[in-house]
C-alpha cells in the first residue's frame, strides 16, 4: 500500500497537480503502463482551477488593513452605557503582549493604543477600498498597505454595521481595481478563492468550493438576518476579514466576512457577503453616508409541515404572519395576522428568512408588490414600506418563556388535547392588548399530545384547513377543538408571557395534530 501511494503522488506531481490541502483526483502510473498501441485520449483531468494566473492578476488589488484606536482606561466606551473598558480584556491583553497582568489593573497604563487589522480590495483606481466594518469600527486610524509596500492613510467614508460592509479611500492614483461578478451565478460546489491576510500573512491565497448559499449565520451577530451569506471552505483565518472571495474568471463575487468554529481558527466552515449587497451599501453610503432599508412591520415564523397542513398550503414555504405593527406599512396594506407572505416584489419566499433579507434590500417609500396566502387561495397586494431603524425588529424569534401564573377561576376542558381554558384576567388583557376574546391554557395533562402549546399561552385564533376563526371564549374553542376530525393538524394563534411579570406578549402559531 505503502509503495502504491508514492506511486500515485509522484504520478500527480508528474500532471502539474499539487498535493497539500486540497488535493485533486490523479492516475495512478505504475512501472508496466507502457501501452504499445493505443487510439484513446489520454486521462488527464480537465478543467482544473487556475490558481497561478488568478493570483497573478488580482492580488494586486487586495491591501493590507492595519487600525489602531486610542482607549482610556477610565473613560467609558464610545457608544456604551457608560461602563469603563472590561478589565478582565485589558489584563488579558497587556498580559499576553507587555508581560504584565495578576496586579488587579493597578499597574495598567491609564491609555494604551489598541491594534488591530483585516483586507480590503479596491475597486476604483482612484482609490476607493472596500472592507468589512467591523475591520475599521471605532478606529482612530487606518493604514492601507498596497502589495508593492506602498502604504497611505486612509479614510472612512462610510461604514454600516448592519451589512458589515465599509468603504475607505487613499490618495492615490492609477491602481488596480478588481472586477466585480454576478454572485447570482455562483453554484454549490463551484472552485473559489480568498486573498487576504490571515493571521497577518499578507497576500495569501487559499481556495475551496461554495458549500452552500443563502445561508443565515447562526452567532447572533447583526448581519444574520439581513444577509444571504455564501458558505464556502476556503481557508479564512482572522485577518481575512474585509477581503474579497474570487471565482474561477477572477471576479470578486462576496467579501470574507465570519468564521463559524468552536476552537477561534478555521474549520471548514466561512461565511462571505454577497458582492451585489455590498455594492449596493457602497452606493449608499457614498451618495449619502447611510443606508437606508425599507420595514414591512409584521412578526413572522416559519411554515412547518404541520402549519403547512394546517393553512391548506400545497408546501412548506413561506413567511407565516404572526404579527401586525399598528399603522405600519403592513398593516395599511391590508396584510393580517395568519397570511402567509409567498413572494415579495416577485422573488419567492422559500424560507421566512428570505423575507427580512428582501424587504431591507428594498427602498423606504417605493411601491412593493406582496402575494400572500390567505383562506386557501393567494392574494396580491401592494405596500409602501417604512424606513428600517436599527431599534425596529425585521422579525422576531419566539422562544419558551416561565409559565404565567393563572388565577382560579372556572376553566373548560378540551379532551381531545389534553388542555384545560379559562377566560383571561383583566390583567392578561391589559398585557395582551386583547380587548375581548381569547382563552387562556390553565393546564395541560400528564396524557396530553401537545408539543407547542403551554401553560400560560392564550389563544386568539385557529386556523383549520385554511380556513382560520377568531376564539371569542374557551367553550368556543373547546367546542371547535371538539368538532375537528381526528388526525388534522389546527393552527393555534398564541400570545405566549415574553417576561417573567407578564407585561409583554409574544405571538406566533403553533401546530397540534388531533390524535388518531
Amino acid at each position: 500500500m505503502k509503495k502504491s501511494l508514492v506511486a500515485s503522488l509522484i504520478a500527480a506531481g508528474a500532471l502539474g497537480v499539487t498535493v497539500g490541502v486540497f488535493t485533486t483526483p490523479h492516475i495512478p502510473v505504475t512501472a508496466q503502463a507502457q501501452p504499445t498501441v493505443s487510439t484513446a485520449a489520454p486521462l488527464v483531468p480537465q478543467g482544473l482551477p487556475d490558481f497561478v494566473s488568478l493570483y497573478e492578476r488580482n492580488s494586486p488589488s487586495v491591501v493590507s488593513i492595519s487600525v489602531s484606536t486610542n482607549v482610556k482606561r477610565n473613560a467609558p466606551k464610545a457608544g456604551a452605557d457608560g461602563a469603563a473598558p472590561d478589565r478582565e480584556d485589558m489584563e488579558e491583553f497587556f498580559k499576553r503582549y507587555f508581560g504584565q497582568g495578576g496586579s488587579g489593573g493597578r499597574n495598567l497604563p491609564r491609555d494604551f493604543r489598541k491594534q488591530g487589522g483585516g483586507s480590503g480590495f479596491i475597486i476604483s483606481g482612484d482609490g476607493l477600498i472596500i472592507t468589512n466594518s467591523h475591520v475599521v469600527e471605532d478606529a482612530d486610524e487606518v493604514l492601507v498597505k498596497l502589495t508593492d509596500n506602498r502604504e497611505f492613510k486612509a479614510k472612512v467614508i462610510g461604514s454600516d454595521k448592519r451589512s458589515d460592509v465599509a468603504v475607505i479611500r487613499i490618495d492615490a492614483k492609477d491602481l488596480p481595481a478588481v472586477k466585480i461578478g454576478n454572485p447570482d451565478r455562483l453554484r454549490v460546489g463551484e472552485w473559489v478563492a480568498a486573498i487576504g491576510q490571515p493571521l497577518g500573512f499578507e497576500s495569501t491565497l487559499t481556495s475551496g468550493i461554495v458549500s452552500a448559499k443563502s445561508r443565515a449565520s447562526r452567532g447572533g451577530d447583526a448581519t444574520g438576518d439581513l444577509v444571504p451569506f455564501i458558505q464556502h471552505d476556503a481557508a479564512v483565518n482572522p485577518g481575512n476579514s474585509g477581503g474579497p472571495l474570487f471565482n474561477m474568471r477572477g471576479e470578486v463575487v462576496a467579501i470574507n466576512s465570519m468564521i463559524a468554529t468552536v476552537s477561534g481558527g478555521f474549520q471548514g466552515i466561512s461565511f462571505a457577503i454577497p458582492i451585489d449587497l455590498a455594492m449596493d451599501v457602497v452606493g449608499q453610503l457614498q451618495a449619502g453616508g447611510s443606508v437606508k432599508r425599507g420595514m414591512l412591520g409584521v412578526n413572522i415564523g416559519a411554515v412547518s409541515r404541520d402549519l403547512a397542513e394546517a393553512f391548506n398550503l400545497p408546501k412548506a414555504q413561506g413567511a407565516l404572519v404572526s404579527g401586525v405593527n399598528k399603522g405600519s406599512a403592513a398593516d395599511k396594506a391590508g396584510i393580517k395576522e395568519g397570511d402567509v407572505v409567498l413572494k415579495f416584489n416577485d422573488r419567492v419566499v422559500a424560507d421566512s428568512r428570505d423575507l427580512p433579507r428582501y424587504v431591507t434590500s428594498a427602498r423606504p417609500g417605493t411601491p412593493s408588490k406582496v402575494q400572500v396566502w390567505r383562506d386557501g387561495k393567494t392574494v396580491e397586494l401592494s405596500v409602501t414600506l417604512d424606513e428600517y431603524k436599527d431599534t425596529t425588529q425585521v422579525a422576531s424569534v419566539t422562544r419558551e418563556t416561565p409559565k404565567a401564573v393563572a388565577a382560579k377561576v372556572e376553566s373548560t376542558k378540551a379532551d381531545s388535547l389534553g388542555l384545560t381554558l379559562r377566560p383571561l384576567s383583566e390583567k392578561e388583557r391589559g398585557a395582551a392588548k386583547l380587548a375581548s376574546g381569547g382563552a387562556v391554557v390553565s393546564d395541560v395533562s400528564e396524557q396530553s399530545s401537545v408539543r407547542a402549546l403551554t401553560e400560560g399561552d392564550i389563544i386568539v385564533g385557529v386556523t383549520r384547513k385554511g380556513q382560520s376563526t377568531v376564539i371569542t371564549s374557551p367553550s368556543q374553542l373547546a367546542e371547535l377543538i371538539k368538532s375537528t376530525e381526528k388526525g388534522v393538524t389546527l393552527a393555534f394563534r398564541v400570545k405566549r408571557p415574553a417576561d417573567r411579570a407578564g407585561s409583554e406578549y409574544a405571538e406566533f402559531f403553533a401546530p397540534e395534530k388531533l390524535p388518531e
